[in-house]
Parts: structure tokens; sequence; C-alpha cells
């Protein structure tokens, strides 16, 4: 079948990203045709035969070409064209959508489904539910579903986007266009990385209606299982690996780092909370790290810690954790429950706290019998991960059901 990958970036910039070029590599190798569309940049590593991508746009370069960003980004009719000129070269029989707000705009939607091609979405965030697409309040610092339930013009009064009222109404004003255009709702099948994203969508309505019932397909993200963990030896350390913002919960690591100052704890990422996590004297601040480097730190941890404060989909760092042979202690928030088994590969705290989190810390310290259990149980979990080769697979009965259904 022919497959046309739709993303903002076509070069190695973040998860959704790697999602798409990883996804479209083992479609290939299974003979499919795979194209993709996205924005033009010069380190792009792919493309698509009729050469067509939308214009770069730096949102933090200078110019007048600026001034056009706001339009493009409620509704991108250059995005929309040029799309069209893919599909009418390519001729895809699905169309698959990853992250495309702001840079390509939903009306990339309407455009495939003008060709009548089906158009399936990975749901990389909350998009269609939520105008700063992380139901996240800044200003209480907690989970929000104000929008979920309630008016859109929630965002502006909340400036949820940014701190910024301007970029809050420009977010209200693309929520409000696509609600009233109906566009989200011609995707044909919303693959949700976890059953709390798929939950959330179910729950959507507009005059009555349940927007996505009938439209989700509830699909664990992929790992590529690293070597076996048994050949290295676990380290007296907890491990912090990840991003360093608000969100994942780094004031509440820190405030655990300074009430614990017996343990020893190990921070490998980058992010603009950096700062916060050094200078503290039981804390090792390695940087960020990838590939052997970081599966040696996530494999020698006595457990890792990821206490965030948002809603996460299903968040990569705790699957290769687990495969790994490294218990988990995390937030009951989002998709993660889902991935940690309470008390048997980790801990899932009972409250999102600093209290929580390091009474945990320290119970599973001073447990070393328990840590090396749940390190057992995390390696016979690796038979049931979902590798790249199964996701596509189900991928794959994906696309092929809804091609069915065209036909």
């Amino acid at each position: 079948m022919k497959i046309l990958l739709v993303n903002k970036y076509l070069y190695p910039k973040g998860g959704a990203e790697t999602y798409t070029f990883k996804l479209g590599g083992y479609l290939e190798s299974q003979g499919h045709e795979v194209e993709y569309f996205g924005m033009y940049d010069e380190n792009n590593i792919v493309g698509n035969t009729a050469g067509e991508y939308t214009q770069n746009m730096d949102f933090h370069g200078s110019g007048a070409e600026k001034y056009l960003y706001p339009f493009r980004i409620v509704y991108s009719f250059q995005a929309r064209r040029k799309l069209g000129r893919v599909i009418n070269e390519f001729k895809p029989d699905i169309v698959h959508l990853n992250n495309i707000n702001f840079q390509l705009s939903p009306s990339v939607i309407d455009e495939a489904k003008k060709h009548g091609v089906p158009v399936v979405q990975t749901v990389h965030d909350l998009q269609m539910l939520c105008p700063n697409h992380l139901m996240f309040d800044l200003n209480t610092k907690k989970p929000c579903e104000k929008c979920l339930y309630g008016s859109k013009l929630n965002c502006v009064k909340g400036r949820c986007i940014h701190g910024s009222t301007a970029k809050s109404v420009i977010g209200t004003v693309e929520a409000w266009l696509y609600s009233a255009l109906g566009t989200y709702k011609k995707v044909d099948r919303y693959i949700c990385p976890s059953r709390f994203i798929e939950g959330m969508l179910l729950k959507k309505k507009r005059r009555g209606e349940y927007l996505y019932r009938g439209k989700t397909a509830a699909v664990h993200n992929y790992i590529e299982l690293p070597d076996s963990a048994e050949r290295y030896e676990k380290k007296d350390y907890v491990l912090f690996f990840g991003r360093l913002s608000e969100e994942k919960g780094v004031d509440i690591f820190v405030e655990t780092c300074r009430r614990l100052p017996d343990i020893k704890f190990v921070v490998a990422g980058g992010g603009p909370m950096e700062d916060t996590v050094k200078g503290l004297d039981n804390v090792e601040f390695v940087g960020f790290k990838t590939g052997g480097e970081l599966d040696r730190l996530i494999a020698e941890a006595r457990f890792s810690v990821y206490p965030s404060i948002w809603y996460e989909n299903c968040p990569l760092s705790v699957l290769e954790s687990e495969a790994l042979g490294t218990p988990v202690i995390c937030t009951p928030l989002g998709g993660m429950p889902e991935l940690v088994d309470n008390g048997t590969t980790g801990i899932v705290l009972n409250e999102v706290s600093a209290d929580a989190l390091t009474a945990a810390v320290r119970a599973l310290c001073s447990d070393r019998e328990k840590c090396a259990e749940m390190s057992r149980n995390c390696l016979k979990k690796r038979g049931e991960m979902i590798t790249l080769k199964q996701y596509g697979e189900k991928i794959e009965d994906i696309y092929n059901e809804l091609i069915s259904c065209r036909h």
C-alpha cells in the first residue's frame, strides 16, 4: 500500500519524529511505499517525490514574515494546498498524521478528506481537547480539564499558552474554529498510546454528541528493547532521567532530594530547570545522555523516579527503565499507572506530592530485597513489551480495515 506520513518536522527533533521515522522504516521493510509531508528544513532526512513542503516557520526569528504566523497557525492554506499536490502526485491509500499543529495546522485533515483518503492520527498530545495541548494549568501547577467540559475561553482567562494573553487568544480561536468546522471528527481513527488518552477522547461531547466514539484504538508505544540488563551490577543511586521542566515534577524531585540527604541521586537530562538540580550535595548531574551511556545509567540504578505532575501519555522513559530491569516510582497521572505494576515492577504513588515521593524512595531504598525482586519482575516483563514489529503489524491492521471500508 501507499502510506503518506505527515509530521511538522521531517528531521530528528523529538519523540514524535522518532516515532514517525521508525514506523516509516518498518512499513518500508514490509514492502509498502512511504512518503512524508511536513515543513521544509535543510536538516530534513525524509521527503516526497512531489518536492512539496510548507515554508519554514521560525517562531524565534525576526522579519516581517513572522507577522503572518498567527494566521497560518490557525489555518494554513499553504499547508493544505501543498499537501493536495503531494496527494495528487503520490496517490496514497492512507494518510497518517502525527504532530501537525502550528506549522501545518489541522487544515491538512480537510485536504486529505477532500481527496477521499482515509486519515489516521496518532495522539501525541491533547490538541483536540485543550488549546494548550497539555491539559495543565500553569497557575495552579495541576492537571486541568476545564476546556474538556466547558468553554475554550478558559484558556484566555488562565493565559494557558506560555502565560501570554495574545497566544492564548490565538489558541482559543484555533480550538473554536476546528470545533465549529468539525475538522477533528473527520479523522477516521485516532491511535491512542494509552487507555487514559483514549478515555479522555471518549469523554468529549459537543451538543450532546460524543465526538470520538468508534474512532479510537488504544495501542501502547513500542520499545526497541536494549541489550539484557543482567550484565550490569546495581549501584547505590536513584535515577531521574529525561527533560528537566516544571511539568516533569522537578520541584517535587528536588524537595525529595533535600529531605533524603543520605541517599545518592543521579540526574541525566537537560531543560529549563537544569540549575535547580545542581548544587545539591547528594545529587550528581551528568547532563544529557543517549545510547549505551544512558542504558548503563538506567540499568545500574536501584530504581528510577518519574514524578510528573501533568497527564503523561505513554512515556518511553518508564518503558526503558523497566526493560533494563530498573523499577519505577511514578505519580498516578495519565498513562503511567498502565505501565507500572504497583508493588511488582515499581510503585505508583497515591498522590502527587513531595511527601509521597519521599516516603516511597525511603521505603524502597531501605528494602533491598524488595527492590531486587522488583528488578527481576521488570526483566520478566520484557517479553510482554510491544516491539516495533508488533506495533507496526497493529498499525497495518488499522490501515487495512480503513482502506477496505473505503471500497
